[in-house]
């Protein structure tokens, strides 16, 4: 079982409360030139809340496959950049098959190789979710 770094999301968390720094009382302080962050939008679920579909796609991608179609296993790009940015390649794409569709539907898990994070999306890319393995 593949258990993702936290790190990453702990690093945004702080990075978010962190800016700026301290104003001491009765300094006069500049302002400070403006911050332009990119904030993506990629929450946690738990490895339970997953539907049981998802489970069978991460069973397949622990063991090499075989997947059920053709671009199981292509690069993901990330086009629409709500996953942290990555060089070319980072990250890859698997169905999640949804029962009664007639094409693939739109879930899917997307790993990140490096790190070993898994996402769940449920609706085609618009939203991601981190697959917590601890809950």
């Amino acid at each position: 079982m593949r258990i993702p770094p936290r790190i990453a999301s702990v690093t945004a968390l702080a990075a978010a409360l962190l800016i700026g720094g301290p104003v001491l009382a009765g300094q006069a302080t500049a302002a400070p030139a403006p911050v332009t962050y990119s904030v993506t939008a990629v929450g946690d679920i738990c490895y339970s809340a997953l539907p049981s579909q998802a489970h069978d796609t991460l069973d397949l991608i622990e063991q090499g496959g075989p997947y059920p179609y053709s671009q199981d296993g292509t690069v993901f790009q990330n086009r629409e950049g709500v996953l942290p940015s990555q060089s070319a390649g980072y990250y890859h794409e698997y169905t999640v098959i949804t029962p009664g569709s007639p094409t693939r539907g739109a879930r899917r898990i997307v790993t990140g190789e490096q790190s070993k994070e898994d996402y769940y999306t449920g609706d085609h890319y618009a939203t991601f979710d981190l697959v917590d393995f601890g809950c």
